[in-house]
């Protein structure tokens, strides 16, 4: 294989060691990804066929990456391999294996916002109301004891040591019921199902474990307990397994990532071997003299040094403002700057924070200096409204069962159908032991329901089985349009007139888009699938750098990518490291490996900013710079003190007021490049001749009200419209 003359030795001896267990401890910027790809085409080589190799990454973007870096060594084979993220691949076998753990095949997957409301649904049928006890800080505490594998009835015997707790274990042991009861997973199920499965059923484990004769996994120090014990019980006699890891950028310790899995990989597996890649080519020696000061204060890690024959760049320069504006102000100064200067474009860019509020003021500005940007967070597009509850539809359609979803959506549309009418359905499934589903179907049973509404139920029912029926019949693509028709959803969108009404109105066109899209991919694609692939769909999974904007976006986010110029902004105690009085040591280790991250995302040169005072929770605060700033090597950093005279914080309430609340709507600015102003003239295949007299939004949310002949005045969203600008 020729190709394999794109490695280094380093890299070259991780690939070809086929001997048994393997970490590689792979640095920042060092060719992991490479590494991975061209280990699997070195198996298929060695004459592994593709579907006994399993590969599991983290995010769908780094699977579908790996994917294509793999078909362009290998062709066509690379298609049966299994790889995708832990909670897909698990999916996959959980669907195949639903029966043995009393599911049906046709499980719901819930995300988040689903648990959360299911937490709350509980809450209120437990009567349970109390001060300190939120539905999000339960949610949180059933996920966190759920990723350390620590079930409802361990947690009631062995943790519980206050009636807080107690109220807790209440709960958990009813969400875990329901959830059966709903035939519906939540994301750790994913994780922890296949344990149970392989656990009790002997026989499937070694079904798998047959299958599976090599296993390869990504981003290993992001691993929690669940996943590494799905590793273990998978790998095969010979111990045929590679992982691969950074323990300098472990980050996520607050979604259950357990930094020891690394430590633990040596006792686990004895006979292993250590590859270290500590060549970096992806930074300057400047970026990375910076990020190897701050990263050696952290005591308990593997021994490497990074290293680059690249150049020795530019010293990271580090920008004192005066309050978030000023910040703003001065990162699009310096974007513009470094633009000219250095014949860059916009994607060249980004822009990272610790906390996804700090993005505001930087939209702000960046709209009114024209400088194009995309955020990657803030509300993705699947968790919108709007959007959840055409899901929902789909889910009760696919799962009848699912009983959060079709509370969801009992009265969206609104049919009159009240939380009394729900109550007394609910009691009424309960006591005759049967789903709220079919109780719709017996709703004249239900005493205390007056006539119309009972019909109402009725009617709903009908419209829900027209298209259970239909399910099979139509694509994905095809049932959904006609059931959001049938809803009359666009309609009510439309008459509503308002703003919101019509960005709803939006949302729910764009998600038909991609259902249409969906189903022209995956011709014989059951609703399930794709019910799978969005419940799992991440927001990373939709970067595209294609796009020639700069890039907002949190550091964790950011893990993975790279780009020539990275702004790490609010370098502050208390937001980067955040809130450090709550912080205990390993905490503040885990915020300076986030910090390592994110000055490792940069190519050629990296900004650090931090603000002497910051517009927080309503009030001004004045802030003190980070202790990581303190901890850079003094001949690495260079600081500019680029204010732009501004006194912070010396203004009128009023201005503040303005400053802080007004709505800004900027002058027309078309994030796409297209030459589309106001008084453009433009060509619509349906209406003709027009001329714009309105544009607002950016990027995919762009709208234009245009004026056609014969006083004919519409709003379209740009992305939708297809105008043609004359």
């Amino acid at each position: 294989m020729h190709q394999f003359k794109d490695l280094n030795p380093a890299q070259l001896a991780a690939v070809e060691y086929l001997d048994g267990p393997q970490m590689i401890v792979a640095g920042a910027g060092s060719g992991k990804t490479k590494v991975l790809t061209y280990k699997i085409a070195y198996l298929i080589k060695k004459n592994y066929t593709p579907e006994s190799i399993l590969a599991l990454t983290f995010t769908n973007k780094a699977a579908n990456e790996m994917k294509e870096r793999i078909k362009e060594l290998i062709g066509k084979k690379a298609d049966d391999l299994w790889m995708g993220t832990f909670h897909s691949v698990f999916a996959k076998i959980l669907r195949t294996e639903a029966k043995h753990i009393n599911y049906r095949s046709n499980f719901s997957i819930y995300d988040t916002i689903d648990s959360t409301s299911l937490v709350s649904n509980i809450m209120t049928d437990l009567n349970i109301d109390l001060e300190n006890l939120t539905t999000n800080s339960v949610r949180h505490r059933i996920s966190f004891l759920k990723n350390h594998m620590i079930t409802p009835q361990e947690f009631r015997s062995k943790h519980v040591g206050s009636f807080l707790e107690e109220k807790i274990a209440d709960i958990y042991v009813e969400y875990q019921k329901r959830l059966i009861e709903f035939n519906a997973m939540d994301f750790d199920d994913l994780l922890l199902k296949p344990i149970e499965l392989f656990n009790e059923k002997k026989n499937i484990l070694q079904k798998y474990k047959s299958r599976f004769e090599f296993l390869l996994v990504d981003e290993f120090q992001d691993t929690n307990k669940a996943q590494y014990e799905l590793l273990k019980l998978l790998v095969s006699r010979n111990g045929l397994i590679s992982v691969v890891g950074d323990d300098a950028q472990s980050i996520y310790s607050w979604r259950g990532a357990n930094i020891g899995n690394m430590r633990d990989f040596g006792k686990d597996f004895p006979k292993y071997k250590l590859f270290k890649l500590e060549q970096n080519y992806r930074s300057t020696k400047m970026i990375l003299k910076a990020a190897d000061s701050v990263i050696k204060n952290n005591k308990d890690q593997v021994a490497k040094t990074l290293w680059t024959e690249n150049e020795e760049g530019e010293p990271v320069m580090l920008l004192k403002c005066a309050d978030e504006k000023d910040e703003a102000s001065q990162i699009s100064k310096y974007i513009k700057h470094e633009l000219t200067k250095k014949k860059l474009v916009f994607n060249d860019f980004a822009i990272l924070y610790r906390t996804n509020s700090q993005s505001r003021a930087m939209e702000d500005i960046f709209r009114r200096e024209k400088i194009p940007y995309t955020i990657i967070g803030g509300v993705e597009f699947y968790k919108r409204k709007e959007v959840k509850d055409v899901i929902a539809y789909l889910r009760v359609i696919s799962n009848q069962n699912d009983e959060e979803s079709l509370l969801r959506i009992m009265n969206f549309p609104q049919r009159g159908i009240g939380s009394t009418t729900v109550t007394r359905m609910i009691a009424f499934a309960r006591k005759h032991e049967i789903t709220l589903f079919q109780t719709m179907g017996r709703v004249f049973e239900v005493i205390d329901i007056k006539e119309r509404i009972q019909k109402n139920v009725k009617q709903f029912k009908t419209l829900l089985d027209k298209y259970i029926g239909l399910k099979d019949k139509l694509s994905v693509g095809e049932l959904t349009r006609a059931m959001v028709d049938d809803l009359g959803l666009i309609r009510m969108f439309k008459e509503e007139g308002t703003q919101e009404a019509l960005q709803r109105m939006e949302n729910i066109s764009q998600l038909l888009a991609s259902l249409s899209e969906f189903s022209s991919a995956n011709a014989d694609a059951k609703l399930e699938q794709y019910l799978e692939e969005v419940s799992l769909i991440a927001d990373i999974d939709n970067y595209s750098d294609t796009k020639n904007c700069v890039t907002l976006l949190t550091v964790h986010a950011s893990k993975g990518l790279e780009w020539p110029i990275v702004f790490v902004s609010g370098c502050e105690e208390d937001i980067f490291p955040i809130a450090s009085k709550f912080l205990s040591d390993a905490s503040v280790d885990e915020e300076r490996r986030l910090f390592y991250v994110a000055l490792t995302r940069a190519k050629k040169k990296a900004y650090v900013t931090h603000a002497r005072s910051r517009y927080r929770f309503g009030e001004v605060a004045y802030q003190s710079r980070s202790r990581f700033i303190d901890e850079l090597d003094p001949n690495a950093y260079k600081e500019v003190n680029g204010g732009l005279g501004r006194k912070a914080n010396r203004k009128t309430k009023k201005e503040m007021y303005y400053e802080y609340f007004e709505k800004v709507e900027y002058e027309s600015f078309d994030q796409d490049g297209v030459a589309l102003r106001i008084g453009s003239r433009v060509m619509h295949d349906k209406f003709g001749l027009g001329k714009v007299v309105d544009v607002v939004g950016n990027g995919d949310q762009t709208k234009a009200t245009v004026h056609f002949e014969g006083n004919n005045v519409k709003q379209l969203m740009l992305k939708f419209a297809k105008l043609k600008v004359l």
